[in-house]
């Protein structure tokens, strides 16, 4: 098989599948490993598709997120593996931290695992703060905007007042979450928050459900490795390579 030809099946192979490893390649193509990776290195200078760790994935794999959903529609969504990576991320929690925490679906989860009621909590989010609140935490508020859907406070308000306090751990949630294109959400005023907390804090933390490996919003507020993700499970090639990853639900965590 000549190399045009090879070149044309790799590239066709993944639009369709939309991921596929050296190891697939070179069963398919009847190729070895060097030939394989060299033909990928071709057609990702060319700009065909993209070159990762162990493989290629197409370049439009990704699920624009253009428009949010309100609090009470996203908790519906993925709820079993946000309630794990909630119950995860509160055992984390000490009695002498200082907390973070963003709002979201997947914090609001994470809320409601917390036991830890001797730590001092600080969030942006008005119905997470009536719920630490509700347990007996100590929780404190920035000023602000109130978001309409995400009923989180914004503004520059916020972000000075967040610019004050140093946290000793940290919760975000994300729209979308890439190696490339970080951490992203929809808004330059919940984009500000969350940039200005997460430099902020000392051991941040984004948790996300899976889906939103596969999904890409309009503003990056962090890259890939400025924090440590908390997620059901990771299917993707090359996102274990590329940041530092807790998976809650793999076979082996429910064994």
């Amino acid at each position: 098989m000549i190399a045009e030809e090879r070149r044309a099946r790799i590239v066709d192979t993944v639009n369709t599948y939309g991921a596929v490893s050296v190891t697939d390649l070179m069963e398919s193509l009847d190729a070895s490993e060097s030939t394989v990776r060299r033909d990928l290195s071709v057609l990702h200078k060319a700009g065909l598709l993209k070159r990762v760790h162990g493989g290629a994935t197409r370049l439009s794999s990704f699920e624009f997120v253009i428009s949010d959903q309100t609090i009470e529609q996203r908790l519906t969504i993925h709820l079993p593996e946000k309630r794990a990576i909630g119950a995860y991320a509160a055992g984390l929690i000490g009695p002498d931290d200082f907390v973070f925490v963003d709002g979201g679906s997947t914090a609001d989860c994470l809320v409601d695992a917390i036991t830890e009621t001797h730590a001092t909590y600080f969030t942006n989010s008005m119905p997470l703060a009536q719920k630490l609140h509700a347990k007996g935490c100590r929780v404190f508020m920035p000023g602000g905007e109130v978001s309409p859907l995400s009923e989180v406070l914004v503004g520059t308000e916020t972000v000075d007042r967040i610019r004050r306090c140093h946290f000793t751990i940290g919760f975000w949630g994300t729209n979308g979450a890439d190696p490339d294109n970080g951490f992203t959400t929809q808004g330059y005023g919940e984009a500000a928050v969350k940039q200005v907390s997460m430099r902020q804090t000392l051991r941040p933390y984004v948790i996300t459900d899976s889906s939103k490996f596969k999904q890409l919003s309009l503003i990056t507020f962090a890259d890939f490795s400025d924090a440590t993700i908390i997620t059901d499970r990771v299917e993707q090639p090359g996102y274990r390579e590329a940041g530092d990853i807790v998976e809650v639900m793999t076979q082996t965590t429910l064994a």
